[in-house]
């Protein structure tokens, strides 16, 4: 008797822009003064490069980010070597989201902009959904904890708010009417290559009903079982400082692409 398997964790790419250049920083480093953040690796390729990579090898649902300003034409180069498949973040706002789209943006993620200042606005959520479409509707729910509290919380402005937004099986219910996907950073370990959030993972693996990408701590190729198994296969994950395309040593590119490959043939 075989087992009917509708979903299977799988690698999703990135594309982490600062300063018009493809990078992996430290996710809590992120701030407007003082020395910059933690920088772990600058490319030399360009990011029309990894983004021909990753069309080559058939990595779909990849996120280009945009960390701060002057990334605009580095955005537009990946998504012109790649039209319709990759989503894009970082400024978007229902202004420009369209323009993205038009761009060669699959999705656009927004994650900011729907916050009045530290509080949510599920007006500016339901505008933007009206806009572009739900299915071209990513919502970025990266989070940090808060001292003494058991949860999570939506983090915005390059991570630097943490707001009061909590990650709940009825917040995320209720934003999936408005959007295809979720996107969480877990910023308090991203960056760090030191373990996952088990506990999140397992959390958007029982809250999402919708698809959700995981990122941040990702250390190890064993990590996408982990995550399988946490979440029961309804979160993907993605690595970022660890892959040695980005000069990291836990985890080879070539061994997610074909991960991937084996992941989609057990999907019936």
């Amino acid at each position: 008797m075989s087992i009917e398997v509708t979903h299977h964790t799988v690698f999703r790419p990135c594309i982490d822009l600062h300063d018009g250049v493809v990078k992996q920083i430290v996710g809590g480093t992120l701030t407007d003064d003082g020395p910059g953040p933690k920088t772990n690796f600058i490319a030399k390729e360009s990011p029309a490069e990894f983004a021909s990579m990753y069309k080559k090898d058939k990595l779909t649902g990849g996120h280009v980010i945009k960390l701060g300003k002057g990334n605009d034409t580095a955005a537009r180069e990946a998504l012109g070597a790649w039209p319709d498949g990759l989503h894009v973040g970082g400024g978007i706002n229902a202004s420009n989201a369209a323009e993205w789209i038009t761009a060669g943006a699959q999705k656009v993620i927004v994650t900011s902009w729907l916050f009045d200042g530290d509080r949510f606005s599920e007006d500016r959520c339901k505008t933007l959904a009206d806009a572009i479409g739900r299915d071209r509707l990513v919502i970025d729910l990266s989070c940090r904890r808060k001292k003494d509290c058991p949860g999570w919380f939506v983090a915005i402005n390059r991570w630097q708010t943490v707001t009061d937004l909590e990650l709940s099986k009825e917040t995320l219910s209720r934003l999936a009417t408005y959007a295809s996907e979720f996107l969480v950073h877990a910023a308090d370990v991203e960056g760090k290559c030191e373990g996952i959030d088990e506990a999140l993972v397992t959390a958007l693996g029982e809250w999402s009903p919708i698809p959700c990408t995981y990122a941040g701590g990702g250390k190890a190729l064993s990590d996408l079982d982990l995550v399988h198994r946490l979440s029961n296969g309804r979160v993907d994950l993605t690595f970022g400082s660890a892959l040695d395309i980005f000069g990291g040593s836990g985890v080879k590119y070539a061994d997610c692409v074909a991960y991937n490959a084996a992941a989609m043939r057990t999907i019936t």
